[in-house]
C-alpha cells in the first residue's frame, strides 16, 4: 500500500541511534527540515513528511484536527516499518508531536518541541483562525505570506532564508491551510500531557519569536519532568532556519546526551 503522505526518507537505521522524525509547521512542507536532513541522515535515519494539504501530500479540504495529523503521520512510520524514534516538531508541528506523545507514548522516546505551546485556543484566537482560514480561501497564500514573513523570521534573517520561507507559505495550498487553521482552532490543552511525558525532551526557541515567545518555551520547560531548554540567539519563529548550524549543535547534544 502506497503511503498517503509525501516524505523525505534519508539516511540507514544504525543502533543505536534511532530514527528522527521531524514534523514541520504550517504554512510550510518538509524542506523546513533540509538543514536538519542533510546534517542529521549521515548518522542515523531522517524521516520529514509532508503533512496532509501541505507539500505534495493530498489536500483534503474541510477540517484537519491535530489528531489526524499524528495518526496520519503514525501510518505513515507503520507503512516505513519504523516502531520507535525521536520525534521533533516545531510551531504547530510541535503540537502535532504532542498529539502523537498522547496517542502513541510507548513508540516516541525523545521529543523535542520548539517554538511551540500547549495551551488550548482562547475563543478569540478560535475566531482569529477561522477567520483567517475564510481569508485564505478568498485570496489565496500572498497577501498572508507577504505579511507574515517578517514575523516567521527575524528582520535580520539573511536574503536565501526569508526566500525559502516566503516560497513555502506561497506554495501551499489554501485548502490545506485552511482545514489545518480550523483544526487547531479546536486543539486539546496539552498542558497537562506534559507533565506526564516520561522521556527525554528538549524544548527550543528563538531568542525573538513573536508567535511563541521565550516564556511559552519556559513554561513547557517547567512543566516537563526531563527537559532542557535551549534559546536560540539571532532568531524568531524558525531557527532551524535562521540559525540552522546552532539548531543542529542543540539538537545532537541532546541525541548524544539521551543516547537516541
Amino acid at each position: 500500500m502506497a503511503p498517503f503522505l509525501a516524505y523525505e526518507d534519508k539516511g540507514t537505521d544504525t543502533p543505536p541511534a534511532l530514527p528522527l522524525v521531524l514534523v514541520h509547521g504550517h504554512p510550510f512542507d518538509r524542506t523546513m527540515w533540509a538543514p536538519q536532513i542533510e546534517a542529521f541522515s549521515t548518522t542515523r535515519r531522517v524521516i520529514a513528511p509532508d503533512l496532509r494539504g501541505y507539500g505534495a501530500s493530498p489536500v483534503v479540504p474541510g477540517v484537519t484536527l491535530l489528531s489526524d495529523f499524528a495518526q496520519d503521520i503514525a501510518a505513515l512510520l507503520d507503512e516505513l516499518g519504523v516502531e520507535t524514534f525521536v520525534l521533533a516538531g516545531l510551531s504547530m508541528g510541535g503540537q502535532i508531536a504532542m498529539d502523537m506523545y498522547r496517542q502513541f507514548p510507548e513508540r516516541v522516546r525523545g521529543l523535542v518541541l520548539a517554538d511551540t505551546f500547549p495551551a488550548p485556543e482562547t475563543p478569540g484566537g478560535r475566531l482569529a483562525r477561522n477567520e483567517m482560514a475564510d481569508r485564505l480561501l478568498a485570496e489565496g497564500m500572498r497577501g498572508y505570506a507577504d505579511e507574515a514573513l517578517e514575523k516567521m523570521v527575524a528582520p535580520y534573517a539573511t536574503p536565501r532564508v526569508k526566500a525559502h520561507v516566503h516560497r513555502m507559505m506561497t506554495s501551499a495550498s489554501p485548502e490545506g491551510a485552511a482545514a489545518a487553521l480550523r483544526g487547531r482552532a479546536e486543539r486539546p490543552d496539552y498542558r497537562p500531557l506534559l507533565t506526564r511525558v516520561g522521556v527525554p525532551a528538549l524544548v527550543v526557541v528563538g531568542e525573538d519569536d513573536e508567535y511563541t515567545p521565550v516564556s511559552e518555551a519556559e513554561t513547557m520547560h517547567a512543566a516537563l519532568p526531563h527537559s532542557e531548554l535551549r534559546i536560540v540567539e539571532g532568531a524568531a519563529h524558525l531557527p532551524n532556519l535562521e540559525q540552522a548550524g546552532e539548531f543542529n549543535r542543540v539538537l545532537a547534544e541532546f541525541l548524544a546526551k539521551t543516547g537516541a
